[in-house]
């Protein structure tokens, strides 16, 4: 052999290497404990590592590759698709939405140079499938980036290929890849519970995340601050619309614990930005926030449809990895396992219901064919998150959120360790004039929490706004925001509110809730005390009536012409059930 054939050789021989020792790695990532830190991060710089070799690799030798060692256009592709994978995956486990960007990058470039055009031609079906699965993850992607427009150019592409997936092969996850169709389609008329029209008359797409805009900065702050560091987001209700393992309700909480990516981004986004493509993706070291970490987001943990085991292992790690003045935030929107009230002990750790949580449950099976709000015999079940199950919890700084018909059941966690502890509840039921499959698109606490001008506006039955009205009624939300958090430190509230205040996630998310009960208390549809929502320890009544804020709820509500929705004044509703 001359030396150019030597050097083609070598150059086969080792892209061969680096591709099945990144493949190894690569397939490696599913034995890694989803749960913890260090386990699976030195893990992870490796794979980056040796993805960063292959690539740099083909692009210096694609020649040689092409015309000696038959590198298919799709071949790349399954390497950018798999290096974009890594990004995703790193993003979920650190919460840096960098690497979503990184991500969007390289699916993007597999899109924009058409590596998988030639997919469809291959004999074998299996190519095929990964493109399939390559959309279905650069719509994830889009979704948590709200590159709306995007995606829904992405669904018509992938709604062309799965039929003539289809057709080709006639394969037997046809249904299957169908119904991925159905539930992003559905995901998109939920995404946005209302619509905000340009001049123009075209949709505005809406970020929610945090910027430092929309949080006022705490009013006081005592000696020990805390500062929220893990969440454990878990979402359980049957019946809402999903995709790809993110229920709507866990897609919005997502969002609502983030900063914007870089800290100060307007809330109205642009969808034409020009994105570059990373040639070289490498891990990022570090975090880019100043001093007091203001900007660092919390690590969360998304878990869909877990068993009862599996978040109460997700909890224990997140409490073991808090530093001394670490937070946990627990989120659960799931079903409810009702108990009837003769059945109800004095046991309120267990003989109280549940909330259902794992999609194997016999119970599950029997919610299928019920109502809303099943009611069972038995009061306790493995499968079933109760609130006893948490208690253990209550060692650390510990920040709950209920949304479900059953959450009220989590209002007498005791406070065995003297930690702070607050629990936020949804109301039990909404409205008989809302529609009977409301909660499919989302809850409305939920809402509350992640937008709530939105929410607002659902109330009172309003599907679109014009983005002069909006911005100026997203006035009227920071106002009230700031005269909250002014009114609150002033009042004689529980300790524990004012712990928790000094965090910039948890001060907006107590200060939407505040939001939340207010408007609700004044809206002439929610008369039932199961209709509002609750907390523990309890706001006091003059706290939620305060004229200051009854009077912003007063000028939203003159805003947006909704006026005869609302009570003059903010007292709570006389019913008693």
């Amino acid at each position: 052999m001359n030396p150019l054939e030597d050097h083609e050789r070598k150059v086969i021989i080792e892209f061969c290497h680096l591709l099945e020792k990144s493949k190894q790695l690569f397939n490696g990532l599913r034995e890694l404990p989803q749960y913890g830190h260090k386990q699976w991060h030195s893990y992870f710089g490796r794979t980056f590592d040796v993805y960063t070799k292959l690539w740099k690799f083909q692009q210096q030798h694609r020649g040689v590759l092409d015309n000696k060692y038959g590198l298919k256009r799709w071949q790349i592709g399954e390497i950018a698709s798999k290096i974009g994978q890594l990004y995703y995956h790193f993003y979920l486990r650190t919460s840096e939405t960098g690497y979503l960007s990184e991500a969007f990058s390289f699916y993007s470039a597999i899109r924009g140079r058409s590596y998988y055009t030639q997919a469809s031609r291959e004999d074998k079906c299996e190519l095929m499938v990964k493109k399939l699965r390559y959309y279905a993850r650069f719509i994830v992607v889009c979704l948590l980036l709200k590159k709306l427009a995007l995606v829904r150019d992405l669904i018509k592409e992938l709604d062309k290929q799965i039929i003539e997936y289809g057709a080709t092969y006639d394969p037997e996850d046809q249904i299957e890849w169908t119904f991925v169709m159905d539930e992003v389609k559905a995901f998109i008329v939920a995404e946005a519970a209302v619509t905000v029209l340009h001049p123009d008359n075209y949709p505005i797409v809406l970020s929610h995340r945090l910027n430092i805009m929309s949080v006022p900065p705490p009013e006081r702050l005592t000696a020990a601050t805390l500062t929220l560091q893990e969440a454990v987001i878990v979402g359980s209700v049957s019946q809402q619309v999903k995709f790809s393992e993110l229920t709507m309700d866990m897609y919005r909480i997502l969002q609502t614990l983030e900063w914007e990516p870089s800290g100060e981004m307007p809330q109205v986004y642009n969808e034409s930005p020009r994105h570059r493509f990373t040639a070289t993706p490498q891990i990022i070291k570090g975090y880019n926030h100043d001093k007091t970490g203001r900007h660092e987001n919390p690590h969360k943990y998304l878990l869909f449809k877990p068993s009862a085991a599996q978040v109460l292992v997700y909890l224990a790690s997140g409490c073991f990895d808090l530093p001394s003045n670490g937070a946990l935030l627990l989120y659960i929107s799931a079903d409810a396992l009702i108990v009837p009230a003769s059945k109800i002990s004095e046991d309120t750790g267990y003989d109280v219901g549940g909330l259902m949580t794992n999609v194997k449950s016999d119970l599950y099976r029997d919610h299928a064919s019920r109502e809303p709000r099943p009611t069972v015999s038995r009061t306790k079940d493995p499968q079933c998150i109760h609130p006893g199950d948490l208690y253990p919890f209550t060692r650390c700084p510990l920040f709950i959120i209920i949304d479900s018909d059953n959450s009220y059941i989590f209002q007498n966690i005791p406070r065995h360790f003297a930690q702070p502890l607050v629990v936020l509840m949804s109301p039990l039921e909404v409205p008989s004039t809302f529609p009977s499959d409301y909660r499919k698109e989302g809850s409305l606490f939920t809402l509350f929490l992640h937008s709530p001008l939105s929410a607002f506006c659902y109330c009172c039955d309003i599907k679109t706004v014009p983005l002069v009205q909006w911005e100026r009624s997203q006035s009227y939300i920071e106002t009230f925001i700031v005269e909250a958090a002014q009114v609150m430190m002033r009042h004689r509230i529980d300790p524990t509110f004012i712990a928790f205040m000094s965090d910039d996630f948890l001060r907006l998310l107590l200060l939407r809730f505040m939001f939340c009960a207010v408007a609700l208390r004044m809206h002439r549809g929610f008369r039932s005390r199961n209709q509002l929502p609750r907390s523990s320890p309890p706001l006091p009544d003059d706290l939620l009536e305060h004229p200051t804020l009854v009077h912003i709820i007063m000028d939203l509500a003159v805003h947006l012409q909704v006026r005869s929705h609302f009570h003059d004044s903010s007292g709570p509703p006389t019913t008693s059930n």
